[in-house]
């Protein structure tokens, strides 16, 4: 029998690239981002991983394999040896290709069962921390990337507001309000487009700052007409795609009449 008889398994899936990904096993700025400040990683085999939770808590281990992109296996306890003391317990990583996104499969193995049970719901909350921290840098530019989107449907000109939306969105962005039921980006140019021609002039900017979890990015607008009359106010519910362009856009509105 094994020495490490119990064992907990996590899958989650993150919107960013497996290099992207495994930079935080390998970066020491990156990896006490997720665990805490003064947290440390030497991504070579014998290795020392340090992990200084923001209550205080330490942890400890020694990396035990490397594989860029795809795999990172270390030990894991306690320098005050409760609930395990070092090397009492081994955790691997690992990465797999899941389109433009990540696929995280993490396997803790541990010796004794309630250390086991113990990590459990450690677990869940770390790694949702940790996709949190993935995704606020792979969509660092989202704010721009909502005023690009507003600055489109502002944009008269059919040739600018298309090589907008082809850098924004991806090729099957979908959009739906009130008054939108479009797919794809060249019926977005042409829905775009209408408004325009059908309301000279009118314009939608950003109102305040945008809000933003895991791709999910909420950003309130002001619609004005041409003379400056405001006629209606919102908020988009953007999705985001690993590749950091637009997948959907769902708008929620308030038409003044």
């Amino acid at each position: 029998m094994s020495e490490w008889s119990h064992r907990l398994n996590r899958t989650i899936t993150i919107q960013a690239s497996r290099e992207i990904v495994f930079r935080y096993f390998t970066d020491n700025a990156r990896w006490s981002a997720w665990w805490g400040a003064g947290s440390t990683i030497d991504a070579r085999p014998g290795g020392q991983v340090y992990i200084r939770h923001p209550g205080g808590v330490e942890a400890v281990g020694e990396v035990v394999e490397v594989r860029v992109p795809d795999r990172i296996v270390f030990t894991y306890g306690f320098p005050s040896g409760k609930p395990m003391p070092p090397g009492a317990s081994l955790v691997t990583i690992h990465l797999e290709a899941d389109g433009a996104s990540t696929t995280l499969h993490l396997t803790h193995e541990f010796k004794d069962e309630a250390a086991r049970d113990e990590h459990v719901q450690g677990w869940r909350y770390q790694l949702s921390l940790f996709a949190n921290i993935v995704s606020d840098e792979v969509n660092g530019g989202a704010a721009g990337l909502v005023d690009d989107w507003f600055g489109a449907w502002s944009e008269a000109d059919s040739r600018r507001r298309e090589d907008t939306f082809a850098r924004i969105a991806s090729p099957a962005i979908r959009f739906r309000d009130r008054f939108s039921h479009v797919d794809g980006r060249e019926d977005l140019v042409a829905h775009t487009g209408a408004a325009q021609r059908f309301m000279p002039g009118i314009s939608m900017v950003r109102e305040g700052q945008i809000r933003h979890c895991q791709g999910t990015v909420l950003a309130d607008w002001i619609w004005r007409m041409a003379n400056g009359e405001e006629r209606a106010r919102g908020t988009n519910v953007f999705v985001l795609g690993a590749d950091g362009r637009i997948e959907s856009v769902t708008g929620l509105s308030e038409i003044k009449n």
